[in-house]
């Protein structure tokens, strides 16, 4: 192999990081005598790509199987969506700060602990017999996957210098999360009717597994730290911002997660002072950044961040996006089981074109983003995501699947799959590799927040439409019907809004994902 062609699989100058980076492969190159930089580049991708796929297939399987892991755990109904809103509640905890301490200590040591410690998690969700072992794994699960997602976009950016090679990396990791999520909804089906919901995280484990090994072997070596860590750890970070964000975050999240469960709880005392609590932080934690930023000091989110345009807009749609596609796969998947008396696993099946589109969609998005212009490839696939949420919004109860379903749910991935890619190509062109982690970090918080507001304004439009209750399962399968319609109404106007946004806001972004001499 010639030094050539290992330098030119580096995203940085040729500055003393390139040559390190360039010295670890060959190094490494030598040793195995096998083992060339394309293999690596697989080897990146795919292990990236995989631990995305495995962070939304727990929520895939979560969803049709939660009925039966009711059952088998006494979930009270209480506590019944606690599985799923902890694992995102965690998540969205941690990474932030999981962003700020990976830039110090280095991106890929952070993503093999995380990748570990999921691994461990995830069989620990296999073998929980109670439902408090169960939620307390799920919320582990959550921080650990935190210190994965928020690195992917640094380490994507350390392997691969802008060009197309770039572009298809970001588009199959992003096209990892709905093909996760839609098959972790086959699987659980599939155990759910034979073997058993445990298998299907047994398998996750599995497949984790394999993916740690490839990430010890395929990922690049992290640039030499400088200085002592403990004292960096120490002088570096915003710990006070951290708090605040933290706080915020957690009480946020705690409160939408009650009010999913039960709509009504949301006149409750301890929930409006703990939602009270949490939006008075946020212009508490804005006056700490601005301080901060005043004084010269580390700001974990620091305001100026918000000064790069294409960065904010991407971070809005994408707030709205996943505020629109996981209700709309969670109130599609109800809308087949409760209103058309469909099984578990033929609810699956039907939720399968999903997979389809987004392979497709990622596809073609690596290869035209560097020809198309941003704000017409986010604009586009909105649209045809809006397409979605309006057709299945009109499905009668009596029509077969291929009238009006089949579409509605082929399209609806295409927003959410394009819009992973492009923001992400935004971070590495916009961020230095020392803050990528920083922004990726903040990213999927946004993505983590919309998620679950979009889950709770869903369920409680949905319950409001239907009369009220204490659960939508309360109402008569008419009620019920008009309060989904509802639902999938409001994920309409939600990614309208982000075809108009990106069409205005993502200007100046221009084509991105090119490559820079």
């Amino acid at each position: 192999m010639s030094s050539t062609t290992t330098i030119e699989l580096s995203p940085l100058p040729f500055n003393q990081e390139t040559v390190l980076v360039a010295d670890n492969l060959r190094t490494s190159d030598n040793q195995t005598g096998a083992f060339d930089p394309a293999g690596r580049s697989a080897a990146v991708i795919i292990t990236v790509a995989g631990v995305n796929f495995l962070n939304t297939l727990g929520s895939g399987i979560l969803t049709v199987a939660l009925p039966q892991i009711a059952k088998d755990l006494h979930l009270s109904r209480e506590i019944l969506l606690w599985p799923a809103s902890i694992y995102a509640l965690m998540c969205g905890c941690t990474l932030l700060l999981a962003g700020s301490v990976a830039d110090i200590i280095g991106r890929r040591k952070i993503f093999l602990v995380g990748c570990a410690l999921f691994s461990g998690f995830t069989l620990g969700c296999g073998l929980s017999r109670t439902a408090i072992s169960l939620i307390v794994f799920r919320g582990c699960q959550g921080t650990a996957i935190s210190l994965c997602l928020t690195t992917a976009v640094g380490i994507i950016t350390n392997s691969f210098p802008p060009s197309s090679r770039r572009n298809i990396a970001f588009a199959c990791t992003g096209a990892a999360s709905p093909v996760g999520y839609t098959l972790g909804l086959v699987l659980g089906g599939l155990f759910v009717g034979s073997i058993g919901w445990r298998w299907a995280y047994y398998l996750a484990t599995i497949v984790n597994t394999v993916l740690f090994g490839s990430a010890i072997w395929g990922l690049p070596e992290d640039e030499s730290t400088q200085g002592n860590i403990l004292k960096r750890l120490a002088s570096e970070i915003d710990w006070i911002g951290a708090f605040i964000a933290t706080a915020s975050i957690s009480l946020l999240s705690y409160t939408m997660a009650v009010i999913t469960g039960s709509s009504s709880s949301i006149h409750e005392p301890a929930n409006i002072a703990t939602l009270s609590i949490a939006i008075a932080l946020i212009p508490a934690f804005a006056f700490w950044m601005h301080r901060q930023e005043r004084l010269g000091r580390p700001a974990i989110v620091p305001n100026s961040i918000w000064k790069q345009s294409a960065f904010t807009v991407s971070c809005v749609a994408v707030f709205l996006t996943w505020g629109a596609f996981n209700p709309f796969g969670y109130f599609a998947t109800l809308f087949f089981q409760e209103i058309q008396n469909l099984s578990a696993l033929q609810t699956s099946l039907r939720l399968l074109p999903t997979v389809v589109c987004g392979i497709l969609t990622n596809i073609a998005t690596g290869f035209l983003v560097k020809n198309t212009e941003a704000s017409y490839l986010v604009a586009v696939s909105s649209i045809f995501s809006a397409i979605s949420c309006a057709l299945m919004a009109i499905v009668k109860t009596d029509w077969n699947f291929w009238q009006c379903a089949f579409i509605a749910v082929f399209l609806s991935p295409m927003s959410s799959d394009v819009l992973y890619t492009i923001s992400n190509l935004i971070i590495a062109d916009a961020f230095p590799l020392s803050k990528q982690s920083l922004a990726g970090g903040i990213f999927n918080t946004v993505s983590q927040i919309g998620n679950s507001v979009g889950l709770t304004v869903g369920a409680v439009i949905a319950s409001a439409v239907t009369g009220g209750g204490e659960t939508l399962t309360d109402h008569s399968r008419e009620k019920l019907e008009i309060g989904y319609r509802a639902t999938f109404w409001t994920c309409f106007t939600s990614m309208a809004i982000v075809a108009l946004a990106s069409l205005v806001g993502l200007k100046k972004a221009g084509k991105v994902g090119l490559k820079r001499e």
